[in-house]
């Protein structure tokens, strides 16, 4: 019987995959990125499936956004397999794509005759309908108070993603399961979680966006607060997961038990791709993935030993910028708003507009020959727009996908800048000095640290996309001012290579690290987060 099983269990998969290709063969890349469905490839199914422990004798599976049924189906023939106990599979799928509701009930159909053929009861029902709208009217009916009410004890799912808008539909319904989110991915696993029962279980494939950053901190909040998350895997590449799509992604696989209580520790693997035999794992205490006290509730992976260095070792550094007198605002000019007061080249009452394409090797190369502005129009329309000329550390809100660095940090030197005023482009974060300005040895010392791979791989754990909000910024820790000021004497301009920068650092901050879970002495005469001196804030300084 048990080979037979794996036969049959064989069959199953290559037929669903074939499926699965000859349905997204048909539709164009336009549709599914419209859509924000990409269909799950089988060694994503399989890697996923095989991540429940659900033992009963009865699966209750959910299934939004199933396509073509990859995943649910990953589900039943690896309990057919694996399960002795097993009675019987109840699936219920949900698909708004007409395209795809023929080949998910052949896929039902395949699915009920392995079980069939192996002794397990099965039950499946494919629904044309809106899974949002579903979870919603099931909220608002009450219906979870009564014994007919659909529970399901597994979850499996490949959302769509994309954008949605503040006004629209799926926003509305999300809103009523009492999430706020701005993609559709999140509003579904937000949803799923209402459907399961205590003790059930979900696994999920989704970008790994919403583990940093405002925007996904409500969803973030309310998926730990409901949910004890158990494993963690990640990708090495972001190509492999959904490379017949073309889709080019930092996607994470989760496994989360709904329960209240949070785990002891989490499972973190890695694999370069879903395919791949060699695969690392390591279990790591739950705080170091939700840190103890942070209000934010970012979610930290770290899959490998350099990140668990790298944690440890920006986890005992003496300082947040608020013990620095600093803080980190994003760039005031957008530059399509402001189109017409934007100059190619600096002239007579204009001031210096910088963008990322001005970074050189933390200096900073102005103006440049590029199809960007160099500068822009001083005047009433643009007064909230500059800031005044100081020294400043600048940071690229966005790296290239394939970029080596996501933080990439330079140094604005007023003196090789000339201008009163200076304006800072959209796609740039800027530290500065809240009761005065920076210092050029501050300003230097606190672009290396930034520039660091000790600060890149423990950033890579919580944002998994190219953007680096300021927010990002904020929840780092950071050097004491004494540390930033010895780093910024002894680095040059511009900043050597990676190598050598790092062994900088190193150099001062690695001969402090016994030292560092001891006070700074400024910290010690002032409150955290309190100002060094008595002096107010000048009028003229930048704001948040």
């Amino acid at each position: 019987m048990a080979g037979t099983s794996t036969a049959l269990d064989c069959g199953l998969l290559r037929q669903v995959e074939s499926l699965r290709l000859s349905a997204g063969g048909q539709t164009s890349p336009d549709q599914k990125s419209k859509l924000g469905q990409f269909l799950t490839p089988a060694p994503v199914a399989v890697l996923m499936a095989s991540m429940l422990e659900h033992s009963a004798r009865e699966i209750i599976l959910l299934d939004p956004g199933a396509g073509v049924g990859s995943l649910f189906a990953a589900v039943v023939s690896a309990a057919a397999v694996r399960q002795p106990r097993l009675r019987s599979i109840r699936v219920t799928a949900f698909e708004l794509d007409p395209s795809l509701i023929a080949p998910l009930r052949q896929t039902m159909a395949a699915c009920s005759a392995l079980c069939n053929a192996t002794g397990i009861r099965f039950d499946g029902e494919v629904r044309e309908e809106d899974f949002l709208a579903f979870a919603a009217d099931e909220l608002d009916s009450g219906l979870f108070s009564k014994a007919s009410a659909p529970r399901f004890n597994c979850a499996i799912l490949n959302p769509p993603y994309r954008k949605i808008h503040a006004a629209s539909k799926a926003r509305r319904l999300i809103s009523q399961l009492g999430v706020e989110t701005s993609n559709l991915y999140a509003g579904f696993v937000a949803a799923t979680t209402t459907l399961l029962e205590p003790g059930g279980e979900l696994v999920a494939i989704t970008p790994r966006s919403f583990c940093n950053g405002p925007y996904f901190e409500p969803f973030r909040k309310n998926f730990l607060e409901t949910m004890s998350l158990r494993r963690l895997h990640v990708f090495a590449s972001r190509k492999r997961a959904f490379r017949d799509d073309a889709v080019l992604q930092e996607n994470i696989i989760y496994h989360a038990v709904k329960a209240e209580a949070t785990p002891d520790k989490v499972r973190i693997s890695s694999s370069e791709g879903p395919e791949d035999d060699h695969t690392t794992s390591r279990r790591v205490p739950f705080g170091q993935v939700v840190r103890p006290g942070d209000k934010h509730a970012f979610i930290h992976i770290p899959a490998d030993e350099m990140g668990h260095r790298a944690v440890a070792a920006m986890t005992q550094l003496p300082s947040n910028l608020g013990d620095l007198a600093m803080k980190v605002s994003t760039g005031r000019v957008v530059d399509f708003r402001a189109r017409s007061s934007l100059r190619m080249a600096p002239a007579p009452g204009t001031a210096p507009l910088l963008y990322p394409c001005h970074f050189a090797k933390g200096d900073i190369v102005w103006p440049q020959a590029t199809r960007k502005p160099n500068a822009i129009k001083i005047g009433r329309e643009t007064e909230a727009l500059l800031v005044p000329s100081e020294p400043y550390v600048l940071v690229k809100r966005f790296s290239s996908k394939e970029e080596t660095k996501r933080i990439v940090a330079t140094v604005f030197d007023p003196n090789r800048v000339l201008g009163s005023q200076i304006g800072f482009e959209n796609h740039l974060n800027y530290f500065y000095g809240i009761n005065e300005p920076l210092t050029l040895r501050v300003a230097r010392g606190l672009a290396v640290f930034l520039n660091s791979t000790m600060v890149d791989a423990y950033f890579r754990q919580f944002n998994g996309h190219t953007q680096v909000n300021a927010s990002d910024l904020r929840s780092l820790r950071y050097p004491n001012r004494e540390q930033l000021e010895r780093l910024g004497d002894i680095v040059p301009i511009p900043f050597p290579d990676q190598s050598h920068l790092d062994d900088l650092v190193e150099s001062i901050i690695g001969k402090a690290k016994e030292r560092a879970n001891q006070p700074h002495p400024s910290q010690a005469k002032n409150p955290r987060g309190a100002r060094r001196t008595g002096r107010s804030r000048p009028a003229a300084r930048p704001t948040k």
